[in-house]
């Protein structure tokens, strides 16, 4: 059986109403594939919550937790993901690429023109179409 695994992305969106794409590194699985920062979350961990530790670790940057986007099951050759987006906000420091090897700030109708990670292309769609973040 495959693993299954649970992890969080966050959209993050500036003031011009741009979203964050992170760029994943090479020799990782789904390398140099665009994805929502994020990452796992831990057994008995809230999801809001591993968002926020995990921005910090991966981009030593304080968000917001905003409203959920959308929940994607998707399977891959190393496991089963299920990907839960959440719009945020950056409230303190400045984005470091410690886990990421590139990162775009582009704009709503702009983000589909990456090679993204598949279980990020659902919440691409509501994003593109969707409100603005609250």
């Amino acid at each position: 059986m495959k693993k299954y695994i649970r992890v969080v992305g966050a959209v993050i969106v500036n003031e011009q109403d741009e979203i964050l794409c992170a760029q994943r590194p090479e020799g990782k699985s789904l390398a140099l594939m665009w994805e929502f920062p994020g990452g796992k979350v831990e057994a008995g961990e809230a999801p809001r919550a591993a968002l926020k530790r995990e921005l910090m670790e991966e981009m030593d940057c304080e968000i917001a937790v905003g409203e959920k986007i959308t929940t994607t099951v998707h399977e891959y050759d190393f496991g089963t993901v299920e990907l839960t987006t959440y719009y945020a906000k950056q409230l303190t420091g400045e984005i470091q690429l410690l886990e990421h090897v590139d990162m775009k700030w582009l704009s709503r109708k702009n983000i589909g023109t990456l090679n993204w990670a598949p279980a990020d292309i659902p919440a691409i769609e509501l994003i593109r179409n969707g409100s603005p973040a609250k």
